[in-house]
């Protein structure tokens, strides 16, 4: 697998080793749909995130270990006893990491795709189905400590940059943000303003230059403290801010 340009061939073929229990025929077949490029998780059925086991169904997008910087914040801001709601669920591996990290708080997901919905279930994630907030009950608004969230943010004209394995086998909804790749964290920023409590936080995962395109409409709905967070190489990961008191 090494040959075939995979980063971390050996642990792939630990995982694929484990999953076959022995059984040869089976090994040789998971090896092809892995140089065939499909993820790794879906012919596992887990992956690790924040040291938790997250399942993965087949099309389901696979958590990436470069979010967890943004749950480990995510657990940070959020109080033992506090709300959270994890927009664009997927599996529910942030939502999983939050509920580890603070036990006593309530933890709910949210996605669209019935697949990524019975998979959180799965997961043990309290998950609603529909788009970003619309499926959440009342009691919610106005009442939640953090928004947190991996919402699609790829510019349409960057998504042929995605790796292969990317474009070939995960849906192109988990990362299609539209024209600059803010549509989605445009909607999730403003729609967060009516759940929030006030001093409640926002996390988002993003890139490049996407918080300066966002900088001016969250001040004028009452974000403070706007906070850029960037990986261990200086890019650009995500975004934090805190909602001001309500008018």
């Amino acid at each position: 697998m090494s040959a075939a340009g995979f980063v971390a061939a050996d642990e792939e073929a630990v995982e694929l080793t484990a999953c076959a229990a022995g059984d040869e025929a089976l090994l040789a077949a998971l090896v092809e749909r892995r140089l065939a490029g499909e993820p790794l998780a879906w012919i596992t059925g887990t992956t690790s995130f924040c040291g938790l086991s997250v399942r993965v169904d087949p099309g389901v997008y696979v958590p990436r270990w470069q979010s967890e910087p943004l749950a480990r914040r995510g657990v940070e801001r959020l109080p033992d006893r506090g709300v959270a709601i994890d927009l664009c669920t997927g599996a529910g591996a942030l939502a999983m990491a939050l509920g580890a990290g603070r036990p006593d708080a309530r933890v709910v997901g949210c996605d669209l795709d019935d697949r990524s919905v019975r998979c959180a279930r799965s997961n043990g994630v309290e998950v609603y189905r529909g788009d970003l907030f619309a499926p959440l009950p009342q009691e919610f608004v106005g009442a939640v400590d953090l928004v947190i969230g991996v919402v699609p943010y790829v510019p349409t004209s960057a998504l042929p940059l995605l790796p292969t394995d990317t474009l070939e086998f995960e849906s192109t909804l988990a990362y299609d943000g539209g024209a600059d790749g803010t549509d989605m964290l445009r909607r999730a920023v403003a729609g967060s303003v009516e759940y929030l409590r006030a001093g409640g936080a926002l996390l988002l995962e993003l890139g490049g230059e996407q918080v300066d395109a966002l900088r001016d409409e969250m001040k004028d709905l009452g974000y403070l403290d706007l906070e850029v967070l960037t990986d261990d190489d200086g890019d650009v990961r995500g975004l934090e801010a805190t909602l001001g008191g309500r008018s």
